[in-house]
């Protein structure tokens, strides 16, 4: 099959003297321009090639598309551009999403650019994909030994989102004491508003001279802004630690710090310790365990000072090249001064997610139990609550642009409890701007 180009930068690459090109229509096999690009490459001339091959991305051929696509990945990552590489890949899969070896360079550019779990998840899909046995044991290799190059790097993410409840706030008009039932105020209950969400993370690796140890820097924050500040929530979060590689372990450990904002007021401050191991359940299955204990001081009620435990395990598959579930559980103590607010908990989910075409559709379910030592004294009963949660999120790679993708999801959040406080309902629906890959 032969294409067609009808303009000068066709010419101008082949000649001598680009300004002495001239303006004429040439016809070339895909192959031949393909040649072309590799020889421009040889030639010290790499943005021509480039030139070159984008056309080729263009090509009604499907296979000649993809093959241009790869190709320019492999010269941005031979150059150090690697999210534009990573972009193309990704592009490539969208329309093969069986291309194994595709997907694993798409692994390794992820772990260089410090996305382990994106690297980690790639790895997972091609082998659920199927993979020749010699291909498969060099993919388990690597996969032992996969390491996060990059020293530095940062997300971030902004989204529109319109809330039902934007103070997590009872709708109930009463609320049952000791002393018969007080009427709630009106500034009390459920607030809707549109806010903007903002979230965003940066990290820094230091070299310990050891290749299996690092020492992991970390800063987040995280905040919902609306018109009436009153509801503004912000969160701030560092941390640091050892990160080390023990085997086909992964082991974090960090001392953090988080100071959380409420109404533009300081909320609670609290200081911890964790731990977080990784480890691979053959070739298409990864375990995540997390630990913390840490020490809280609320900056608007010293009864709920104390002690904060958590534990959490999840399983993530891989059921194909496009399609993977996760499953996790939670479980949460809060050791505070007042024995009503200490409470116990537990929480469970399901993520799925497939791709289709160029667009990702994930779905989740969360559920959960919190009970309390004591009732408070001004009511009657103990708290004793029953979450449940449901999202629904697209992402949609065929827009991206510099590297960001639109998200948009949907998310109905329900809490019963015995509480009236702490009984509420919440619909929010985001549309964002994240990473595309």
């Amino acid at each position: 099959m032969s294409a067609a180009f009808s303009i000068a930068a066709a010419v101008a690459l082949l000649a001598a003297n680009p300004a002495q090109a001239e303006v004429r229509t040439i016809k070339a096999t895909a192959a031949q321009m393909f040649d072309l690009a590799g020889q421009l490459v040889r030639n010290g001339k790499p943005s021509d090639a480039d030139k070159v091959l984008e056309l080729l991305s263009r090509d009604p051929d499907p296979q000649v598309r993809n093959e241009a696509r790869f190709r320019r990945a492999r010269m941005f990552k031979a150059s150090g551009q690697l999210q534009p590489a990573a972009l193309l890949l990704r592009r490539i899969l969208d329309d093969k999403p069986d291309a194994a070896p595709v997907r694993l360079e798409l692994a390794q550019l992820l772990d260089r650019m410090g996305d382990k779990d994106g690297a980690w998840r790639e790895l997972r899909a091609a082998q659920a994909a199927g993979l020749p046995p010699a291909v498969a044991r060099i993919v388990d290799r690597y996969s032992e030994a996969i390491r996060a190059q990059r020293p530095m790097g940062a997300s971030f993410e902004f989204a529109l989102a319109p809330d039902s409840n934007i103070n997590h706030a009872t709708r109930s008009d009463t609320l049952g004491t000791i002393f018969g039932d007080f009427d709630i105020d009106r500034k009390s209950k459920a607030k809707s508003g549109l806010g903007m969400s903002l979230r965003g993370q940066a990290f820094r690796r230091f070299g310990l001279g050891n290749s299996d140890t690092d020492l992991l820097a970390r800063a987040s924050v995280s905040g919902d802004l609306y018109r009436k500040s009153d509801f503004n929530d912000v969160v701030v979060d560092v941390a640091i630690g050892p990160e080390l590689h023990v085997g086909r372990n992964q082991l974090n450990i960090e001392l953090g710090a988080t100071q959380h904002w409420y109404g533009q007021k300081p909320f609670a401050r609290s200081v911890r310790a964790g731990l977080r191991w990784v480890r691979p359940l053959g070739r298409r299955t990864q375990l995540r365990l997390n630990a913390s204990a840490s020490v809280t001081d609320n900056q608007f009620n010293d009864l709920q000072d104390g002690k904060a435990f958590q534990g959490r395990v999840g399983v993530e598959r891989a059921l194909s090249a496009t399609t993977g579930v996760a499953l996790n559980l939670a479980l949460d103590r809060q050791s505070v001064r007042d024995p009503g607010y200490s409470t116990t908990g537990w929480r469970a989910g399901l993520v799925a997610w497939k791709e289709i075409g160029r667009a990702t559709l994930t779905a989740s379910a969360d559920f959960g139990r919190l009970n309390a030592d004591e009732r408070l004294l001004l009511f009657p009963d103990k708290r004793r609550d029953r979450y449940s949660r449901f999202s629904l999120a697209t992402a949609f790679r065929q827009l991206t642009f510099k590297g960001f993708a639109p998200v948009t999801r949907f998310t109905f959040e329900r809490n019963r409890s015995t509480i009236e406080f702490y009984d509420y309902k919440r619909t929010r629906t985001e549309i964002a701007l994240v990473r595309a890959f």
